[in-house]
């Protein structure tokens, strides 16, 4: 797994000369079919708050919303999209299909994991981290459960004998910085701890190994060009004994569609035990999605988005960070209105301007945001 130091928080005297700016990798044939299927919105980087849906999500969208205006629908029918999504994201994620889950959103998932907890349980996480890592974990104070959150930069050295749960991003949402996964993993390893990862800010373009952790969760509305309302779920198979189901209802049964009355209750005995019953039409541009995106190679994708936010980088004069996520102070809000003015759809977070960049992106986009900011004299 990649790991990555700090982003730096602030701009060096001297910016990096332009000839000495690498240019992103010319695409292989995947990813230029991949690139073609998204409608031209310069721009836009914006894909760490909501991707872009390729063409072929939106018309199958349309055909789904078709179909159920005119009474064509068949409940029973969706499953086959949560099948091909499932699939397609245990290929993206390095997991056995047999151990991902269907959820709705990252909070719901990582709540599972926090009621799965024992009362007086140590929870160690990432200070200034996503909330849905965190809160699912605060909101069981009451029974003794305590959260300690440490720099991301710490999170391996502060596992101690006692805590009970590793939970962090993969990649931070303000700023794009990438845990040291494997550090963090062998330290909990050595204190007996169970690690879970959120890797919403990562799936999609930064290459994954789910099955080394317990557990990890994913919202799909990102780098995954989904539409809002799908996440997933990995489970290991010997974290299935304490991880419990507290979701479960008839999408979690054995037989799904003989488990939509009690009284008697048989479960998925893999990781669909864990499942939440589809928000339907989500699933069929998901199912798309994925697809799409599991037919390229993730370290393709890497290469080209990484390249670009390096880019970007380097025309301020910041050195490379290893990350698709460029993130500069603005704690008046001056870049973001810079970029906001040049046509650049961006964020603000924690006092920073986020600006993210994935497959749809180009060196005109590096050029507009780069050229916005130096040209108000904050680059």
């Amino acid at each position: 797994m990649i790991s990555s130091s700090a982003a730096s928080s602030s701009l060096p005297p001297a910016p990096v000369a332009s000839s000495s700016v690498a240019a992103a990798p010319s695409p292989g044939p995947a990813l230029e079919a991949l690139r073609a299927s998204f409608a031209p919105v310069p721009g836009y980087l914006n894909a760490a708050t909501l991707g872009l849906p390729p063409a072929p999500v939106v018309a199958a969208l349309r055909g789904a919303l078709d179909d159920w205006q005119a009474g064509r629908s068949d409940a029973a029918a969706f499953d086959e999209d949560v099948r091909r999504a499932r699939a397609a994201y245990a290929r993206i994620a390095g997991a056995a299909v047999s151990d991902v889950a269907v959820g709705s959103q990252a909070s719901v998932l990582v709540g599972t994991v926090a009621s799965s907890l024992p009362d007086g349980a140590e929870v160690l996480t990432v200070h200034g981290d996503f909330a849905s890592v965190v809160f699912p974990f605060l909101v069981h104070a009451d029974r003794g459960v305590t959260v300690r959150q440490v720099p991301l930069e710490a999170l391996a050295t502060e596992v101690r004998p006692g805590t009970s749960v590793v939970a962090y991003s993969l990649v931070q949402s303000a700023d794009g910085r990438v845990a040291d996964a494997t550090a963090v993993r062998e330290a909990a390893r050595a204190v007996g701890a169970r690690t879970i990862c959120d890797v919403t800010q990562a799936a999609g373009w930064l290459p994954l190994d789910a099955g080394a952790d317990d557990v990890t969760v994913c919202s799909a509305y990102k780098w995954l060009c989904s539409p809002r309302g799908t996440a997933f779920l990995t489970v290991r198979p010997e974290a299935r004994a304490w991880l419990r189901p507290t979701a479960a209802g008839w999408y979690a049964g054995q037989d799904v569609w003989s488990s939509t009355y009690g009284p008697d209750m048989t479960l998925a005995s893999d990781a669909r035990r864990f499942d939440v019953s589809p928000a339907w039409h989500a699933w069929v541009g998901t199912a798309v999605a994925l697809e799409l995106l599991a037919a390229v190679g993730t370290e393709e994708v890497r290469a080209w988005d990484v390249a670009l936010a390096d880019g970007l980088r380097a025309r301020l004069g910041l050195a490379p960070a290893g990350s698709a996520i460029v993130s500069l102070p603005d704690p008046d809000g001056a870049r973001r209105r810079a970029l906001d003015l040049a046509g650049c759809a961006v964020a603000g977070r924690a006092g920073l301007v986020r600006m993210s960049f994935h497959v749809w992106n180009d060196e005109a986009d590096v050029d507009r945001a780069a050229a916005a900011l130096q040209a108000a004299g904050l680059g």
